[in-house]
């Protein structure tokens, strides 16, 4: 029987709202779901990541044929797309086109540039006509974005998340912000107390079922080479595994997140972090119910039981930050993935892939990202993100690691992050300055600096922390341009009471680093 209309599911679109799903008619219409090994190697991705991504889709397969929704699944080692050599998604798809010959060709909006484009092109060549639809799982269309930035020169996300509390009465008395401010970002920058973080209750985990246990056993098979440890794997796969953390991170951990979001400590690799990401990026929860729940949550314990902080922190990570980087993507693109503001070009240092490095900080942070597949955002922003901007490394290598190594990675969420916020890469389109520390800032935050070979506050000698030598050596280089920032102008200042002499050590010894960086 003809295919009337042909429904591609995309591997990070695992939801039956997803809206290329409307007018779906059983018994004419067909949902199409692809494995590409390709899209394990765009990227060298970490193996739970991979792993994620499988299990996820095929729980959500497994699903649609329980509900009786007619499928087609093309699985990674399907026979004929292997005899063909057809890697990529791209070329799959292309040959699923051709064969099925669909009437119509629906796809919600991917989350990546370069896929857009290749399901673009297969529907080309094979002369199909295809539809796209808005993502309706973000509370803020492209659209929507693309008409707020314009005749604004500053993007920025403050005023983005106060419009979205507004608009979608979120955390709000009236046309007031509950609890009279906008946000709580100082009460939000706490290091956990010089004892230690003592006892945090552990996120939710989940031991894997028999679906996802084979895919384990396919990716440590098939993808033996690339980096990373399934060991441990625990991650939702599910919808209502994604509700399940949901509900125990409200229940158990919201209350501490606000205080200690920010925060730091060896062998803690969760904190008090929600973990959110995973479910929520892979559709298998909706924004807007996460952030219902929380507030719910909120005003029926009141702030004795959870402190306002912490659920508004939480919920600007959400209806904020989440929704605004999403825009600053689609707006930037294709020019943000080849964004290199200060002509940065250095290889990645080859530790990224180890975790081998006797800067403690980092190994820690590496270390439980090559274990995990996760950091959250502070190391991943003034830790891995940092250092690589004070090396002056390619941006294009540092955003394609981050996108192979972290499970919650898709490029909509990865390359604004990290070409953007971390690195400066886009001359600070949406920032206002380049996020810089020195040693001092990871010794205030952490206990790394106690256990570590060098020393925070020395920028001289063979103990100097390199992140502070780094620092120092980054503000001279472009002290002119942040003596004119007045969010850096006090750095300038700083660095200007240095005499020319120590100036010139500081440069030699910075010069020293960078020719040695895979030492380190």
């Amino acid at each position: 029987m003809p295919v009337r209309r042909l429904v591609l599911v995309l591997g990070d679109q695992l939801w039956t709202g997803n809206p290329a799903l409307q007018d779906f008619d059983p018994r004419q219409d067909r949902v199409l779901m692809i494995e590409a090994p390709g899209e394990a190697q765009a990227v060298w991705s970490h193996k739970a990541r991979i792993a994620l991504f499988l299990s996820a889709m095929r729980h959500f397969a497994d699903r649609l044929v329980r509900e009786g929704w007619p499928l087609r699944y093309v699985a990674l080692d399907d026979e004929a797309a292997q005899a063909a050599g057809l890697q990529s998604l791209a070329q799959r798809l292309e040959r699923e086109l051709k064969a099925l010959a669909p009437g119509s060709f629906h796809v919600c909006e991917a989350g990546e540039w370069r896929l857009q484009r290749d399901i673009e092109a297969s529907a080309a060549a094979a002369g199909v006509a295809l539809t796209w639809h808005a993502d309706s799982h973000f509370l803020c269309s492209r659209e929507a974005f693309a008409r707020w930035t314009r005749g604004r020169r500053e993007w920025r996300m403050e005023h983005f998340y106060r419009q979205m509390r507004r608009e979608h009465r979120v955390l709000m008395d009236g046309d007031q912000p509950l609890g009279g401010s906008w946000n709580y970002d100082a009460d939000n920058r706490k290091a956990y107390p010089k004892a230690g973080p003592g006892s945090i209750p552990v996120p939710a985990r989940f031991e894997p079922d028999a679906i996802t246990r084979e895919v384990l056993t396919l990716v440590e098979h098939r993808f033996s080479g690339h980096p990373g440890s399934l060991d441990g794997f625990a991650w939702p796969v599910t919808r209502e595994q994604g509700l399940q953390a949901l509900g125990h991170f409200i229940d158990e951990r919201l209350v501490g997140f606000g205080p200690y979001q920010d925060a730091m400590w060896g062998e803690t690799p969760f904190g008090w972090h929600s973990l959110l990401s995973v479910a929520l990026n892979l559709h298998l929860i909706h924004p807007r119910e996460v952030i219902g729940a929380v507030e719910a949550a909120y005003r029926a314990r009141g702030p004795q039981v959870l402190p306002l902080a912490s659920v508004e922190g939480f919920i600007r990570q959400v209806l904020g930050w989440r929704e605004f980087i999403r825009g600053v993507y689609w707006q930037q693109m294709p020019g943000l993935a080849e964004a290199n503001h200060f002509g940065h070009a250095r290889p990645l240092p080859a530790w990224y892939w180890t975790g081998q490095t006797r800067m403690a900080c980092l190994r820690d942070a590496i270390g439980q990202t090559l274990r995990l597949g996760y950091a959250h955002h502070i190391q991943r922003l003034m830790l891995t993100g940092q250092f690589a901007l004070l090396s002056g490394i390619d941006p294009r290598q540092v955003a394609d690691w981050y996108l192979a190594v972290y499970v919650d990675a898709i490029e909509w969420v990865e390359l604004p992050n990290v070409a953007g916020m971390a690195l400066y890469a886009d001359g600070g389109r949406f920032t206002s300055k380049p996020y810089v520390a020195s040693g001092q800032y990871i010794d205030r935050m952490s206990n790394h600096c106690r256990g570590c070979r060098y020393r925070p506050a020395e920028r001289s000698g063979p103990l100097a922390c390199p992140f502070t030598v780094l620092y120092w050596a980054f503000l001279d280089r472009h002290e002119q341009a942040l003596a004119g920032n007045p969010r850096t102008a006090l750095m300038v200042r700083n660095l200007q009471r240095l005499g020319s002499d120590e100036r010139h050590a500081l440069r030699l010894q910075a010069a020293d680093i960078l020719e040695k960086l895979n030492d380190l």
